[in-house]
């Protein structure tokens, strides 16, 4: 599916590559959001990896979704593993940070890619294409529900307003990858009565390995076999922030006190990582983005 979990997109949104540039009217071209928006203040933190890793638990699931990216990758097999990864993490910031053109090119990449595959649904013995609605709108749901969550949890600074702007702006992301803004929700509580509308609905299919088992043997490269000590961290920590009833869908168990854990745990990782300088902490385009956004509130104060 789309953006943190789907088929991903490799489209002009290399590191070196995103970034604002001048339009066609000389004036800065900043995409579908900008400095003026939440996302830009929030989308950069480091913290927000887990974020991601969230928002693909999340997405899960959704028994369509979860098909849908089962039957067409190759989820153990390293060197496609970490290429669908890569392609899916180039999508997320070239739709944040990249210019419209970018993102245009991506999104229409990404539609392109999701209406030619199929996927086999037993539940209602039936093929269904990766672009179904309710599919890709599940995804989106759960990749905002998980950054918005991460942040606040984290300690980002967000307000009610900031956090229910943030929900409207990502309806312009719905739009990149096929949904009309108007049939995905535009505050926090609608993002929630959504969330407990589809909930009967959501359950882990059976033929998927979980993603716990797959953390500990984590399918990278060679050259990124350090980072199998680190992954199994990061999963927990993604699990431990998922909603309980989404827990105990995966089979785990679902308490307040896990609930406190994963809001102190976000928060202290939060602040060590506010101690690194911000040349290390943020990649270039977030720190472009950081830096314009800067601006933007200087000249608005």
């Amino acid at each position: 599916m789309s953006g943190s979990g789907g088929t991903g997109v490799r489209a002009g949104g290399t590191e070196r590559g995103t970034g604002v540039r001048a339009g066609a009217r000389g004036r800065e071209d900043h995409g579908i959001f900008g400095p003026g928006s939440v996302t830009w203040r929030v989308m950069g933190e480091p913290i927000l990896m887990v974020g991601g890793f969230r928002a693909l638990l999340m997405q899960g699931l959704h028994p369509r979704a979860m098909r849908g990216v089962l039957q067409n990758s190759a989820l153990l097999d390293p060197a496609e593993a970490w290429a669908r990864f890569q392609r899916t993490t180039d999508f997320v910031r070239v739709r944040t940070f990249g210019t419209t053109a970018e993102v245009a090119a991506a999104g229409a990449r990404v539609r392109r890619i999701h209406a030619a595959l199929t996927a086999f649904d037993p539940d209602r013995d039936e093929r269904f294409r990766l672009d179904d609605p309710d599919a890709l709108r599940w995804v989106h749901v759960g990749e905002v529900d998980s950054y918005l969550s991460v942040a606040r949890r984290a300690g980002v600074s967000l307000s009610d307003a900031d956090a229910d702007r943030f929900v409207a702006e990502w309806r312009r992301a719905a739009e990149v990858v096929g949904l009309r803004p108007d049939d995905v929700p535009g505050t926090v509580a609608e993002l929630h009565d959504y969330m407990e509308e589809r909930r009967p609905g959501l359950y882990f299919v059976p033929e998927a390995s979980h993603p716990l088992l797959l953390a500990l043997n984590a399918p990278l490269p060679l050259r990124l076999a350090p980072l199998r000590a680190v992954l199994p961290m990061i999963m927990t920590l993604a699990f431990a922030s998922l909603p309980r009833w989404a827990r105990r869908l995966y089979g785990l168990p679902a308490t307040p006190l896990g609930d406190l854990w994963a809001s102190a745990t976000l928060r202290t990782l939060h602040r060590g990582l506010g101690l690194v300088p911000a040349q290390m902490r943020y990649s270039p385009v977030a720190l472009r983005a950081r830096e314009a956004v800067a601006a933007y509130e200087a000249l608005h104060a």
